[in-house]
């Protein structure tokens, strides 16, 4: 069975790298490298924002935490799915449009076009935000790649980070853009099939055995079969929260994901992307769902060492050989087009808003191509080596990440959209005060009882206004 599916592997890998060397050989300037150049469709944008939003964490931690608490765990996608349906309903036309009025590349660097008078120590402190939490998101895609290959070969995990790390260092490094989001969409799609083709065979399996989930849900633990976790009270405001709180993290300061709303084209692909990405996210977490809770109907607690390894251990047990192989290449899917597209995004800030903007290096195109290649190998290595020094569950790295950017970041976003007295010095004040408040917050016991994605997003918007009402613009600053 092992070999069928190494094959598998193997051939996924170089179709990806294949893709990705085909788009190399297309002529690309430093836009297009970066943001694609208006040349993507928008539902190829939408497949590429939903597989990069999700990644290892949706296959492999969401599936986990479902599986480790039982039926409350459905609060995480309830959250998850209103952030996505509010983003493309109500930011992806904005992120178009503001793209096209200030002619800007990164999220950053429209933050600074809009506040131009404090426009470098914008992108400089923007810039720290998200290749610091970003890095750490980075290295939990290439430790879910060693887990799961250890999962399924029994292959070492400091191999499988490291095989994982080339081939997503390999695509980002050849078509940049353009080549993440189309190998994003066949990744995609890939991750749809898992997750809807497992719970399927999953059902029928409990069925064929005359299991029970409801009972299985009772004996699992006291709390598993409760929606809300068998809480009371406040405390049902605490998990209701805590879980929800994925939401805001979706409200347009996930660069990764703003960037493909920056790129759509017009209108009407912005209206294909929204359906597509809609459509998308029902399906998966549905499915990722019921994988958790047919899990814990199929196998006792306790029967996983690490939980977030219950998804391919499923498919491993449940589907043929040359099944099993597709399937699985659904989460190297999930963590390569993720750890790309976060890849991209640190590439792009370095290379876009601190050398050739902030700096004002005097590079030619070429020169500028070359310098966010050479980034991508560095950034790549950097994220390698955390995950391999890295003993922290993917769910909680990616929670923290999602806090310190998405937090952070999406307060200023919304702000600027919607608020005419936002200042420079708002801007300023809502990315500093998320950045310390995030690394303070998930320092302390506090994250535990309250999660930073959370209490982030308001101690940030918080600042933010204070300041902004404190130090308004100058007419000179605001563009």
């Amino acid at each position: 069975m092992n070999n069928i599916i190494i094959v598998e592997f193997i051939l996924y890998c170089l179709v990806i790298l294949g893709i990705g060397y085909y788009f190399s050989r297309t002529k690309l300037d430093h836009s297009a490298f970066l943001l694609g150049g208006k040349t993507l469709p928008g539902w190829a944008l939408a497949f590429s924002e939903r597989a990069t939003g999700e990644s290892a964490w949706l296959l492999l931690g969401y599936t986990g935490f479902v599986f480790a608490t039982g039926l409350s765990g459905i609060w995480v996608a309830a959250g998850i799915a209103l952030g996505i349906i509010f983003s493309w309903l109500f930011l992806a036309k904005k992120f178009m449009e503001e793209r096209d009025k200030y002619n800007v590349l990164t999220l950053p660097d429209y933050l600074a076009a809009r506040f131009g008078g404090l426009a470098n120590l914008i992108r400089w402190f923007a810039t720290i935000l998200i290749s610091s939490f970003l890095m750490f998101y980075l290295s939990a895609q290439m430790a879910g790649a060693g887990k799961m290959l250890f999962t399924t070969f029994g292959l070492n995990e400091t191999l499988g980070v490291i095989l994982a790390t080339i081939v997503v260092i390999g695509l980002a490094f050849t078509g940049g853009f353009i080549s993440v989001v189309w190998t994003d969409m066949i990744q995609s799609v890939m991750m749809l099939i898992t997750l809807v083709a497992l719970p399927i065979v999953a059902l029928v399996y409990i069925k064929t055995n005359d299991l029970s989930i409801p009972t299985a849900l009772a004996e699992a633990g006291s709390t598993h079969d409760a929606w809300f976790g068998g809480a009371a009270g406040f405390a049902i405001g605490l998990l209701f929260f805590n879980n929800f709180s994925w939401f805001f993290g979706f409200l347009g300061g996930q660069p990764q994901l703003s960037a493909r709303f920056m790129a759509l084209r017009s209108e009407k692909d912005v209206k294909t992307g929204r359906n597509v990405a809609i459509l998308w996210t029902f399906l998966a977490y549905g499915g990722a769902f019921m994988i958790g809770v047919t899990a814990i109907t199929i196998y006792s607690q306790g029967s996983f060492a690490d939980t977030e390894t219950v998804l391919p251990v499923m498919i491993m047990d449940l589907m043929p050989a040359w099944i099993a192989g597709i399937l699985l290449s659904g989460i190297l899917a999930a963590i390569i087009t993720t750890a790309d597209s976060q890849l991209m995004v640190v590439t792009s800030s370095i290379s876009e808003d601190i050398l050739h903007k902030a700096l004002k290096l005097e590079l030619s195109e070429k020169q500028l191509l070359t310098a966010s290649r050479v980034i991508i190998i560095i950034c790549g290595l950097i994220g390698m080596t955390i995950a391999l020094v890295s003993e922290t569950l993917l769910y909680l790295i990616v929670g923290w990440a999602w806090a310190g950017v998405g937090g952070t970041l999406s307060p200023a976003i919304i702000l600027t959209f919607v608020w005419k007295r936002y200042s420079g010095i708002g801007v300023i004040a809502t990315i500093v005060s998320g950045f310390v408040f995030t690394v303070l917050w998930i320092s302390t016991p506090l994250d535990s009882i309250i999660t930073s994605r959370f209490t982030t997003f308001f101690i940030a918007a918080f600042f933010g206004i204070v300041f902004s009402l404190l130090f308004p613009n100058q007419k000179s600053q605001q563009a």
